[in-house]
């Protein structure tokens, strides 16, 4: 028996979009409710690595001065940042990739930058108790006085969203998950070896020095040393739309990149 065609009249309507603010609010939420369970072994793995190093580095420049101690202390900072945003970012997304997450997503009513910026956000609330503890503790450690500027709620995330876009720009080129994980960790050795991150520059090459002006970290590092430790300088201001501009950039490569149905 044939099929009666619907009327156009009678044609369900098509999802109609919710404001930018509450698509971004719903996403959030359900990228949160992701880890209800496990959150807390995420803030745990996130903490370990950077509290590890910041005391074996500690230990060989206790009489190296305040400066190389508070290089040691922010790039374990931005260490932290790499485990709880880049790595988790990259790992999230080549699991969505793997099992078709963005096929369903695909047929929600929402932008794929929106998408994105839900991911970074949801991880960056659950890596701020990893950055609490190893700023804490590692100025415990290294006997460091911190000097909080007010201008440390906006260099957190300004430092944390270009390292995660870098995470989910892997993970949008990388063919498996296990490919995708070995270039996360090459990229953060790469990352922290560049410029003045754990390091001084006094005590770095000059070629690793120039190398630096193109990583993320070396900005990320600068930003939370002044807003640390202090003093704030008009370099903040650099850092900061430095690391901006990178996040526009790497969040537009990932969004051109990113393909909704995976084949």
């Amino acid at each position: 028996m044939p099929l009666t065609p619907i009327p156009p009249t009678e044609m369900p309507p098509a999802p109609r979009k919710q404001p930018w603010l509450v698509q971004l609010g719903d996403l959030l939420l359900m990228e949160l409710t992701n880890w209800r369970w496990s959150w807390r072994m995420l803030v745990i793995t996130s903490t370990i690595t950077p509290l590890l190093s910041m005391v074996a580095l500690g230990l060989f420049a206790r009489n190296a001065g305040q400066e190389a101690l508070g290089y040691i202390l922010t790039g374990n900072v931005v260490l932290a940042l790499m485990f709880g945003m880049m790595e988790k970012v990259q790992s999230r997304f080549s699991f969505m990739r793997v099992m078709g997450t963005l096929d369903y997503f695909a047929t929600l009513p929402i932008t794929r930058f929106t998408l994105i910026l839900a991911m970074v956000l949801s991880f960056l609330l659950l890596s701020l108790p990893s950055l609490i503890v190893t700023i804490g503790v590692g100025a415990l450690v290294l006997a460091l006085p911190l000097q909080i500027s007010p201008l440390l709620i906006a260099a957190v995330p300004l430092c944390a969203v270009p390292l995660s876009g870098i995470g989910a720009l892997i993970a949008a080129n990388a063919r498996t998950p296990e490919e995708s994980n070995a270039l996360t960790l090459l990229a953060t050795f790469v990352l922290l070896g560049l410029g003045p991150v754990i390091f001084p520059a006094s005590r770095l090459p000059g070629f690793v020095l120039v190398l630096g002006h193109f990583s993320p970290a070396t900005y990320a590092a600068s930003a939370l040393r002044q807003t640390l430790l202090g003093p704030v300088t008009g370099e903040l201001a650099l850092d900061l739309a430095v690391l901006a501009g990178v996040s526009v950039l790497i969040f537009w490569l990932v969004g051109r990149k990113m393909q909704w149905r995976q084949r």
